[in-house]
C-alpha cells in the first residue's frame, strides 16, 4: 500500500508540474515572445527560485530556450510538434468544426467541394438532422461543373481563360430548367458572383433546392475550396436567405483563418 501511495503521490506532482508547464507556455503571444522569471513566478504565484525550475525544466526538454537579450522564448521543439500538427490536419478537419456550427445554426445541410481539373468534388458534410435535404451528392462524390453553388463559387475565381476552355470542353448537362447550359450566360454568371462574394442558385441542380456558397481561401489568397448550405426553397424566406448568406461568409472566412494558421 505504501508503494501505492507513492506512485499516486508521484502522479499529482507530475500532473501538476505538467499543469504549471502548460501555464508557461501559454504566457507568450505575439506581442510577448519573450518572458522573464519574475513575471513565471508572478503568473504562478510562486517563489522565483520554483519559477525558474519550471522553467530550466522546459528548456531541457526544448520547450525553451534563453532568448539572447535576456528571458525566455519558445524552443525547436514547439517548432516541431507545430509541423506535426500541419501535417496531420486535412480540408475537412480543418473544415467541419466550422461546418457542424452552421449547420447547427441554420438547420441545414452544409457541404464541403473542392474543384481538381474539371471535377467537382464533394469533400465532405454536415447534417442537419431532421431537416437533411435530399440532394444529388453524396461525400466523395463528383458535382456537375455547371450547376450548383458551390461549382459556380469554385469557377468564378478562376483564371476566365482557364474557366472559359473548361466550359467549352465539357458537356454541359441541363438538370432543371433552370440550369445554365450557354457558356457566355455561365461566365457573365461568374462574373456576378465574384462581384458579390457568394453565389446563390435556385433549383439549378435539384428542384426546389437553394444552395448558397462563398470561396474558401488558402494562405496564398488563393481560392481552394467551398462551403455552402442546401436547402429547401420553400422553407427559406427572404430573411432567412439573408441571414444564411452572412452565415456562409462568415464560416468561409473562419475556415480560411484556419487554413492560414496551420500553413503559417
Amino acid at each position: 500500500m505504501s508503494g501505492t501511495g507513492s506512485q499516486l503521490s508521484g502522479y499529482r506532482e507530475r500532473n501538476s508540474t505538467a499543469d504549471r508547464a502548460l501555464d508557461i507556455l501559454m504566457m507568450f503571444t505575439e506581442t510577448q515572445p519573450v518572458i522573464s522569471g519574475s513575471a513565471v513566478a508572478e503568473r504562478l504565484g510562486v517563489a522565483r527560485s520554483t519559477a525558474y525550475r519550471y522553467l530550466q525544466s522546459l528548456v531541457t526538454t526544448r520547450f525553451l530556450e534563453e532568448a539572447p537579450g535576456g528571458g525566455f522564448r519558445l524552443g525547436l521543439r514547439v517548432l516541431e510538434i507545430a509541423r506535426l500538427a500541419r501535417r496531420s490536419y486535412g480540408l475537412s478537419e480543418v473544415a467541419m468544426p466550422q461546418m457542424a456550427a452552421l449547420s447547427e445554426a441554420v438547420h441545414e445541410t452544409v457541404l464541403l467541394t473542392r474543384r481538381t481539373g474539371d471535377l467537382v468534388v464533394c469533400v465532405d458534410r454536415a447534417e442537419a438532422g431532421t431537416r437533411a435535404v435530399r440532394i444529388s451528392y453524396e461525400r466523395g462524390s463528383s458535382l456537375p461543373i455547371n450547376a450548383g453553388a458551390s461549382a459556380l463559387v469554385l469557377l468564378a475565381w478562376s483564371p476566365p481563360e482557364e474557366t472559359r476552355r473548361l466550359l467549352d470542353a465539357a458537356e454541359l448537362r441541363r438538370f432543371t430548367p433552370a440550369t445554365l447550359t450557354d457558356v457566355e450566360a455561365i461566365m457573365a454568371r461568374l462574373a456576378e458572383i465574384q462581384r458579390a462574394g457568394y453565389s446563390i442558385t435556385r433549383a439549378e441542380l435539384d428542384p426546389d433546392v437553394i444552395g448558397i456558397a462563398a470561396p474558401i481561401r488558402d494562405e496564398h489568397d488563393q481560392v481552394v475550396a467551398a462551403v455552402s448550405v442546401a436547402a429547401l426553397a420553400s422553407r427559406v424566406s427572404p430573411e432567412a436567405e439573408a441571414e444564411i448568406v452572412r452565415q456562409v461568409l462568415a464560416t468561409a472566412h473562419q475556415i480560411t483563418e484556419r487554413l492560414s494558421v496551420i500553413a503559417s
